[in-house]
C-alpha cells in the first residue's frame, strides 16, 4: 500500500528543512568520459557513484545516504536580479496577519510595508440566470492593502 500524499509531502518537507550543504570531493573515482567503444579502464557501473559528499560547514554531520543535500545556495529573493529572473519582493502585495510565506514581515525581508486603503469596484450578488448566464452587480468597496517597500 501506497502511503498518503499528506506523508509524503510531510517526509520531504522535513528533509528540505533539515537538508545540508555539502561540497564535492576530489575523489580517485573518476567517471569517464562518454565513449562509444569498450574501454578496458571503465569504472564498474556500481562504483560509479560512489564518493563521500563532505558537509560544508566541518562541524556538520557527514549526510546519510537519506538526506537531502545542496551544492549551492539558494540566490536570494528579496532584491532584483535580472540575470537570474529574479523580480525581487518591492511592490508586491502581503498579508499583514499571516506568519506564513506571503506574511509582510517575510515577504517584505525586514524592509517594512506601506498600508493604504482602495476604493475598489467588484463584482456582488451574482445570480444564475437560466439558461446559462450569471448576472452581477457592481459594488463598491473599501480594501486594505499592504505593500512591501
Amino acid at each position: 500500500r501506497l502511503p498518503t500524499f499528506r506523508s509524503v509531502g510531510d517526509a520531504l518537507k522535513d528533509g528540505f528543512d533539515g537538508a545540508s550543504r555539502v561540497m564535492m570531493p576530489n575523489t580517485e573515482v573518476e567517471v569517464p568520459a562518454q565513449r562509444n567503444d569498450a574501454a578496458p579502464h571503465r569504472v564498474p557501473r556500481r562504483d560509479r557513484y560512489r564518493f563521500q559528499l563532505r558537509p560544508h560547514n566541518p562541524d556538520h554531520k557527514t549526510p546519510g545516504v537519506k538526506d537531502l543535500v545542496y551544492l549551492e545556495s539558494s540566490p536570494g529573493f528579496c532584491e532584483k536580479n535580472p540575470r537570474l529572473g529574479i523580480p525581487g519582493t518591492h511592490g508586491r502585495a502581503c498579508n499583514d496577519t499571516s506568519i506564513g510565506v506571503d506574511g509582510c514581515d517575510l515577504m517584505c525581508c525586514g524592509r517594512g510595508y506601506r498600508t493604504e486603503t482602495m476604493s475598489v469596484v467588484e463584482r456582488c450578488n451574482c445570480t444564475f440566470q437560466w439558461c446559462c448566464e450569471v448576472k452581477c452587480k457592481l459594488c463598491r468597496t473599501e480594501k486594505v492593502v499592504h505593500t512591501c517597500l
